[in-house]
């Protein structure tokens, strides 16, 4: 499917269909052209009201023309349409403010919106549509238009292309996506993006006393996987480290989760998913950045050398943890690959993980969480996710949590005494595993929430979302 831009007006440009905004219920604006039709078929324009009529034109209510509505409405349109035997689409540019953000945000929401995962589908269903024609005849600069918005259709390819990726990833089977099948699809995408990559196995981890996440691995079928890639740029101004969770399935070990809370575990490795689509992104963008992304690949299973509740393990910096729940993985492995990424300094650290249901409870299925000691740092990731199109919110660490994960016998608990501020109890144990001098610069964020969705939502299918992907990409050109 090709996105071009056209200066000609809309009405002069031939297409199977149209797709016109109608904003805010604002009938009367220059591209409604069936007002009389629209209201005897009682369109109102209010948001998400679609509406295709045999004239090949479909009418699509939005609240207003900011960033994330324009991306969204177009992604519902294309959903609509994909079902037709449409081939070429034409749509007006809607903007406020700035035209090259709002021609980033609408090829997004058509790149985005089209995905459907049909691997293991017999019988699958064809996209029809080859091209999307917008129109620039609103854009007050004539001279520049096509170059400038040229550029902004490019970029939305790149970072679409890498989010729908990690979607594919994501919805694999874990039969499929293994951890060494995770580190072989890792070595693909370095040969194909000029990464360096270096994977360590269980002798490499041993070596380097990185018992918790070895621990975690003990009863899987599948030997563990370190993956280290690395993107650096001839004139680099940062360096970042990106960490995931890349829990290629999790049973919940001994503490066996109930089966409708095993299923969809395939997704546990949503946020190794995502930091791999954001280092190809950012590679493929030519960014002047050094990124570094270290993935711990591994399963969470049961059998007979599973880890138990109660043992003790010691991590890559030597500190113990007392297990009390062996569903409570996830923050073990990326302990030591926390204490991995801190051997070399950076200016930044963010991990990413599918790791508490409780950042659901604090904030709902659809908003990331984010944690940390610097203020400024968290801010920064908020900002990003308005910028892409995610929904973040902060959830503040204190004094009073951290008491709760307390443990007799070692160093620290992997849970806490209890039940209430899970998520933020889990982001403070991360942060026992970062030293001193880069607490200022480390950051959680936990996608759990949404990460994979049995529903359409916004410019998200029903199964994997990507999330984290863009806000990540947008992070990287925001540290700049």
């Amino acid at each position: 499917m090709k996105i071009k831009l056209s200066d000609k007006k809309i009405k002069d440009i031939k297409a199977d269909c149209e797709i016109v905004f109608v904003v805010n219920k604002n009938l009367e604006h220059k591209f409604v052209c069936d007002e009389k039709i629209l209201n005897e078929m009682n369109f109102k324009g209010v948001a998400d009201e679609v509406l295709l009529l045999p004239e090949k034109k479909m009418y699509i209510g939005v609240d207003d023309l900011e960033l994330e509505s324009l991306r969204s409405s177009v992604a519902l349109a294309i959903r609509n349409i994909a079902k037709s035997k449409i081939a070429t689409l034409k749509i007006a540019l809607y903007f406020i403010d700035d035209a090259g953000e709002a021609i980033k945000a609408m090829s997004e929401g058509f790149l985005l919106g089209i995905y459907n995962y049909q691997k293991y589908k017999t019988k699958q269903t064809k996209n029809n549509i080859k091209q999307i024609i917008i129109s620039t005849e609103n854009y007050y600069d004539k001279k520049i238009a096509i170059k400038k918005l040229t550029e902004k259709i490019k970029e939305a390819e790149i970072i679409s292309k890498s989010v729908n990726f990690v979607r594919d990833i994501v919805n694999e089977p874990p039969s499929d996506l293994t951890p060494l099948k995770f580190s072989e699809i890792a070595k693909k995408e370095a040969k194909e993006n000029n990464l360096t990559i270096k994977i360590l196995g269980e002798k490499e981890l041993e070596k380097l006393g990185m018992g918790a996440f070895l621990a975690v691995n003990r009863a899987s079928a599948y030997p563990p996987r370190l993956i280290h890639l690395k993107y650096k740029s001839k004139n680099a101004k940062k360096k970042i480290a990106f960490v995931g969770k890349g829990l290629t399935y999790d049973t919940g070990g001994l503490s066996l989760k109930p089966s409708d809370g095993m299923l969809t575990m395939k997704m546990d490795m949503g946020g190794a998913g995502a930091i791999l689509g954001v280092i190809i992104a950012v590679s493929r963008l030519k960014l002047p950045i050094e990124v570094h992304v270290i993935i711990g690949a591994t399963e969470n299973a049961i059998g007979k050398d599973a880890y138990k509740p109660d043992d003790v393990l010691k991590a890559m910096n030597g500190k113990t943890i007392e297990v009390k729940n062996t569903d409570a993985e996830g923050r073990l492995v990326l302990a030591d690959c926390l204490c991995y990424a801190q051997k070399e300094n950076f200016d930044y650290i963010i991990d990413i993980a599918t790791l508490t249901g409780a950042s659901m409870v604090a904030l709902g299925e659809y908003t990331s969480a984010v944690m940390g000691f610097s203020n400024d740092l968290n801010h920064k990731i908020l900002k990003s996710a308005k910028e892409a199109g995610e929904l973040v919110g902060i959830l503040p660490f204190n004094k009073y949590l951290s008491k709760l994960l307390k443990s007799e016998i070692a160093d620290i608990s992997n849970i806490s005494a209890s039940r209430y501020g899970g998520a933020i109890t889990a982001g403070l144990f991360l942060g026992e595993f970062i030293e001193k001098k880069n607490k200022e610069k480390w950051a959680h964020i936990d996608i759990a929430g949404p990460a994979f969705k049995d529903k359409f939502w916004g410019v998200n299918p029903i199964g994997a979302s990507g999330a984290g992907t863009r806000l990540l990409v947008e992070l990287v050109k925001g540290v700049l």
